[in-house]
């Protein structure tokens, strides 16, 4: 079962900023969960909101912003005042260092386009792996099945993921509909009836955000690909983490 960081290190350092990737190649994880959007001229950005309040000292939403503009932004005093000079990533920066840090990490990325539609995004972030090399360790998710559909049409060997909550009876019609290999799901429906068909039919299963250990188990006999966490440490066996 693979270990996924969520958002980087996210529990140990600010989320979706290359402090938190360079904890996650650090810590031997293997692989990192990232969220991206579009700002106002076009650039595949990494951050989790659709407003940059809660993660930067900014104020205003993604899309509004040049990217120039959201790079003046502190990205991390946030979470702590030593990580003050972190910003918001490109999403090409981020794939080019893994690329060159952990070429066989993989990089789960979050297409955030269910709130905003993001004209252009899903061409932009392929154009992104391409640059980089990196189409056979990427995953692209998101809780827009019909953005997943689109991918698969331009990009066939990139493989997606349709990402949910709750346990719905139907997402194995869903991923058939948009030929979608992976579920990304919560442990409720992991280990739900549902989950387990799922399994059993082949779709890869990675479940988030557990931050607890005693589940393990439980995952695993339920047949599960992945977890998604904010301290990759934790199962990794590096260090204990207080929760």
């Amino acid at each position: 079962m693979e270990i996924f960081a969520h958002r980087g290190c996210s529990g140990e350092h600010p989320e979706n900023t290359m402090a938190a990737f360079r904890a996650a190649c650090a810590a031997g994880a293997d692989g990192i969960e990232l969220d991206v959007q579009l700002t106002k001229d076009g650039e595949a950005v990494v951050i989790h909101d659709e407003r940059i309040d809660r993660t930067t000292n900014g104020i205003g939403f993604v899309r509004d912003f040049r990217y120039k503009q959201l790079k003046l932004f502190d990205a991390g005093s946030w979470f702590n005042r030593r990580y003050s000079r972190e910003t918001i990533p490109a999403l090409q920066d981020v794939l080019d260092y893994i690329k060159s840090e952990r070429p066989d990490m993989k990089v789960n990325i979050e297409l955030k386009n269910d709130v905003f539609p993001y004209e252009g995004l899903e061409e932009n972030v392929l154009q992104c792996i391409e640059r980089s090399g990196m189409e056979k360790t990427v995953i692209l998710s998101s809780f827009q099945f019909r953005s997943m559909g689109k991918i698969r049409d331009m990009a066939p060997d990139v493989e997606t993921a349709l990402l949910f909550q709750g346990i719905p009876s139907n997402m194995m019609e869903e991923a058939k509909r948009v030929r979608a290999s992976a579920l990304h799901c919560e442990s409720a429906y992991a280990a739900s009836p549902a989950g387990k068909r799922a399994a059993e039919a082949g779709y890869a299963l990675r479940v988030y955000t557990v931050n607890q250990t005693d589940q393990l188990e439980a995952f695993k006999k339920a047949g599960v690909s992945a977890i998604i966490t904010d301290y990759p440490d934790l199962f990794l066996g590096n260090k204990s983490v207080p929760l």
